[in-house]
């Protein structure tokens, strides 16, 4: 296989922080690498590295001539003055501002353009190029393409991003975080498309079933060198294992018998003097392997929780509807100490209006929802917490509190308390806007823990924190005395997590299901799998009939029939926008009822596309 990239004596340093030194590494053609390591050791610096954005303080990177890349970055930005498809067809590539021109054409119902633009798409063989465009944009759920990009939220940012990035088509992928905001149904088709897409690539991911599943190479950073293992997540976790059991042994050995040549070492000059000079250099060499750290550095979440009474929270037919549609419809439970929740459904089914809901932000149409008296909320947001841009770390913590207590009966002063979170001396000091994306997650994490809840709810928890971090979180969640309940599209946190799952189908129906999200698909796959055998069974052939030539669209109708699609596409994005601003608790009065009122005309036009759409597609199947 050919050579698509080599690293040569790569070094960077952060400061006076060294991340990672004479880093070499290559892939080849085909290969799909995925890197790991700590938050703030370095991951997303050696990305922007091999980019070409950041230059390293020493070392060579080499991209094969020819090699067309692309590159997802973990917090994308564009001009916000383009619309969403400007942002996604920003290349210069021939085939790519045909299809941009088309679709504006379609857009604009320009006939006169379309009739123009047919003709170049069929010479440049482009209808193919722009099906595959369709297909990735529809399964990223973007089809508001005039939508100016200013109006985004950094999810939809993110999936314009990977959008942009996959449509290019490139033989090299750098992606970092590329599961971020994407929803299960998303995930799971980016990881069948990047397992059959021919191209290379070079990740950063948190999702543990995704590396397992999409990747045959693994790159680890440790104590600023790299570690490669040719196979999956499962393989590296085996041979992580035994790479630290057999440097445990080494520094171990060399420790016995450096003390023997300690005392070689301590005996007169002369006697010194009569020994070759290789075992002097030799010395200094076993005492550096000695000196080397084996202890794996981890957070110890000793926090303690506040004590639950017997009565957690109770839930009686609990309905939430917005200009007559249902969010949430007579919904039951009673929380019992201990419970592990996890919430799955596609966005818009109504999981934010039920964690808004259960922590009071908004009150139920119907039903009723009851406290217990000793519940304390821990509510972990997927914004994250807004602190300003020159706070100081230290500073996070000790404005909440300056003494926290661990479950142990100690106290902790504020930067006790952030050793123990992995966060040492030298970065207490440090502004949060220079920390990254995992730790700022990890300090929040911090701000949401330190203050004793006894239910945790955690909306998307595992985004931009890197695997050590997540296992040591699934580990504390398992021994919580409290409740858990968790929105998650990381399924391998889910399983790990949960134990039952609270399933939102979208018109106000939860269905709980006693299980993991693995055992849930089990159990969906053989549901499908006994409804397509009856299907089966009861279908018997028909003899053929003689028909009429099937009548075929004409133009007219295949643009109506394209831009049905779009409009319906268009239509269903702006009804989840609106149903998240209803579900956001934040609107005015007069912005509700004007937000309740377009919901309702939403639905009218939803129908009267889809049936006209309907009519269309019967004849374009003929």
């Amino acid at each position: 296989m050919a050579n698509i990239l080599s690293v040569e004596e790569v070094t960077h340093h952060y400061g006076d922080v060294r991340l990672f030194s004479n880093v070499t590494f290559g892939l080849e053609e085909g290969d799909k690498a995925a890197l790991i390591a700590r938050n703030g050791t370095g991951k997303t610096t050696l990305l922007n590295i091999l980019w070409g954005d950041l230059i390293p303080d020493s070392g060579s990177v080499t991209i094969r001539n020819g090699i067309k890349t692309g590159y997802l970055t973990q917090d994308p930005v564009f001009d916000e003055a383009h619309t969403v498809l400007e942002a996604i067809f920003d290349s210069d590539n021939e085939v790519i501002q045909l299809v941009r021109q088309y679709e504006r054409a379609i857009e604009n119902n320009d006939e006169a353009e379309i009739s123009r633009l047919v003709a170049l798409m069929d010479a440049k063989d482009a209808w193919d190029y722009e099906s595959r465009v369709k297909q990735i944009l529809t399964k990223l759920k973007i089809s508001r393409l005039n939508q100016p990009v200013r109006e985004l939220s950094g999810g939809q940012v993110k999936r314009i991003a990977l959008a942009a990035v996959l449509v290019t088509e490139p033989d090299f992928l750098i992606l970092d975080e590329p599961t971020n905001h994407l929803d299960l149904d998303m995930v799971q088709w980016l990881e069948d498309y990047l397992s059959r897409n021919r191209a290379t690539l070079l990740m950063v991911t948190h999702d543990r079933y995704f590396l397992d599943r999409v990747c045959n190479t693994i790159l680890e950073i440790d104590r600023e060198q790299l570690f490669r293992y040719q196979g999956n997540y499962s393989y590296f976790l085996d041979k992580r294992k035994e790479r630290i059991l057999l440097k445990q042994q080494e520094v171990e050995k060399a420790k016995n018998l450096l003390r023997k040549e300690q005392d070689w070492m301590n005996r007169m000059p002369q006697a010194r003097a009569t020994k070759a000079k290789y075992r002097i250099d030799a010395f200094y060499e076993l005492k550096d392997v000695a000196g080397q750290k084996t202890d794996e550095q981890s957070m110890r979440l000793n926090i303690p929780t506040s004590r639950l009474g017997s009565k957690v929270l109770n839930l009686h037919e609990v309905g939430k509807s917005f200009n007559g549609h249902d969010f949430i419809k007579n919904f039951s439970y009673k929380f019992v100490k201990g419970d592990r929740i996890g919430i799955i459904g596609k966005n818009g089914t109504g999981k934010s209006t039920f964690l808004n809901l259960v922590t009071g932000i908004l009150q139920p149409d119907s039903g009723q929802v009851e406290l217990g008296e000793t519940l304390v909320f821990g509510y972990y947001r997927q914004e994250g917490i807004q602190l300003e841009e020159d706070k100081k770390v230290i500073e996070v913590i000790s404005d909440i509190a300056d003494i926290i207590q661990t479950d142990s009966g100690k106290t902790l002063d504020a930067a006790q308390f952030l050793r123990q979170f992995m966060f040492p001396n030298e970065m207490h000091h440090v502004l949060v806007n220079k920390l990254s994306g995992g730790e700022k997650k990890r300090l929040y994490l911090m701000t949401v823990l330190m203050r004793h809840p006894n239910f945790l709810i955690l909306d998307e928890p595992t985004n931009d924190l890197d695997i050590f971090t997540l296992t040591l979180l699934e580990e504390y969640l398992n021994d919580f005395g409290g409740c858990v309940l968790v929105v998650s599209h990381d399924r391998y946190f889910l399983d790990n997590v949960v134990e039952q799952l609270f399933v939102f189908d979208g018109n106000g129906l939860i269905k709980p299901f006693p299980g993991n999200y693995s055992r849930y698909m089990e159990h969906i796959k053989k549901e499908e799998a006994e409804i397509n055998r009856k299907r089966s069974s009861q279908s018997a052939p028909k003899p053929r009939e003689q028909k009429e030539k099937p009548r075929k669209l004409s133009f007219k109708e295949k643009q109506e029939f394209q831009q049905l699609e779009l409009k319906i596409s268009e239509l269903e994005d702006e009804k989840a926008d609106l149903e998240g601003r209803l579900n956001s608790g934040q609107l005015s009065p007069d912005e509700l009822m004007e937000a309740s009122n377009r919901i309702g005309k939403l639905l009218e036009e939803l129908d009267m596309a889809e049936m006209r759409w309907l009519e269309l597609s019967e004849i374009n199947d003929q």
